[in-house]
C-alpha cells in the first residue's frame, strides 16, 4: 500500500494574505489537516473556503495522537500540519510529529511560509549573517537569568520569543545579565497594529513600562562585542559617581549603561568598595 505524505504547511503570523498559493492548494487536496487549535485553524479555512476534516495536535497529546496521524499516514490518507501561525515545528509540538513521521518512513514535505522569527530579524537592523534561535525563555525569573547567563558570551545575534506578561520581566533581566546592549522589539508583525522598537535593552524597558501591552514579542538582542568594547577599571569609574554624591545604587546603574556592562557584574564589584 502507498504511504501518505505529511506536509509542513506554514500560516501567516498575523494577515491572512501571507499563505502562499501552494500552501492554499496543499490544504484543498490533503485527507486530513493536523492543527495545533482547530478553532484558530477553522478561521483561516472558512476565509479561503476550504472543507477538510480537521483534527487536534497539541502539547498536551503529541503521544497518542501521533501515534494515531502515523497510522493514517501508513494507510495512505495525506496530512497536512499546521500550527496557529507560522511554521509548525517551531516552538510548537509539530516538531515531535515530525521526528515520528521520519521514524516511521513517512516522507515529510516542508512548505516554505511565514516565520515570525525571521521576519523579526530581517527588520531589526542587526546583523543578519549569523545568528541563534533560542525560542522562549524560561516563565520563572530565576531559571530565566540561568539561561541568559548561559547565552550571554553568544556572538551571533540572539532571537528570542516573548509574551505580552513576562516581557518586562525578561528585558530587566536582559539588562542585568547581558548589559545594555542593542535589541529590536517586533510586536503584531504583519498585523494592523504592527510595531518594531529598535534601541537599547534600557530603552526598551522604558517604552513598554509606559502601559499594558498586548501581542506576541520577537526580540532581536546583538550578541557579545565584549572584546570591542573598551577595559574599564569599574571600581574607579563607580568612585568617581560616588565621590559625587550619587549613591551607590545609582552609581551601579550609570556605570554599567555607560560601558555596556551588565549591572549585575557592576555591582558585584561595588560591594568591594
Amino acid at each position: 500500500m502507498k504511504r501518505g505524505k505529511l506536509y509542513i504547511c506554514p500560516t501567516p503570523i498575523g494577515n491572512l494574505e501571507d499563505i502562499t498559493l501552494r500552501t492554499l492548494r496543499v490544504l484543498r487536496e490533503v485527507d486530513l489537516i493536523a492543527a495545533e487549535d482547530t478553532r484558530h485553524t477553522i478561521k483561516l479555512l472558512n476565509h479561503y473556503e476550504i472543507k477538510k476534516p480537521l483534527t487536534s495536535y497539541h502539547e498536551h497529546n503529541v503521544r497518542e495522537k501521533g501515534e494515531e496521524l502515523i497510522s493514517k499516514l501508513e494507510e495512505g490518507q495525506d496530512i497536512a500540519l499546521v500550527s496557529d501561525a507560522g511554521m509548525p515545528g517551531i516552538s510548537d509540538p509539530g516538531e515531535d510529529l515530525i521526528k515520528l513521521a521520519i521514524e516511521n518512513d513517512i516522507e515529510v514535505i516542508v512548505l516554505p511560509g511565514p516565520t515570525a522569527s525571521i521576519s523579526a530579524l530581517v527588520v531589526s537592523g542587526l546583523s543578519t549573517e549569523k545568528f541563534s534561535f533560542e525560542g522562549f525563555l524560561p516563565p520563572k525569573k530565576k531559571e530565566r537569568k540561568l539561561r541568559l547567563e548561559e547565552i550571554k558570551d553568544e556572538r551571533r545575534t540572539l532571537i528570542i520569543y516573548e509574551s505580552p506578561h513576562r516581557i518586562l520581566g525578561s528585558l530587566e533581566d536582559m539588562l542585568e545579565v547581558l548589559g545594555n546592549r542593542k535589541l529590536a522589539v517586533a510586536r503584531e508583525l504583519t498585523k494592523l497594529h504592527e510595531e518594531v522598537f529598535r534601541g537599547s535593552v534600557q530603552e526598551a524597558i522604558e517604552r513598554f513600562s509606559s502601559g499594558p501591552v498586548k501581542g506576541e514579542f520577537v526580540l532581536v538582542v546583538e550578541g557579545n562585542m565584549e572584546e570591542e568594547r573598551v577595559e574599564v577599571d569599574i571600581e574607579e569609574e563607580l568612585l568617581k559617581y560616588i565621590n559625587q554624591g550619587l549613591s551607590k545604587k545609582e552609581s551601579v546603574k550609570r556605570v554599567a549603561k555607560e560601558f555596556n556592562l551588565a549591572r549585575n557584574e557592576v555591582y558585584q564589584r561595588s560591594l568591594k568598595l
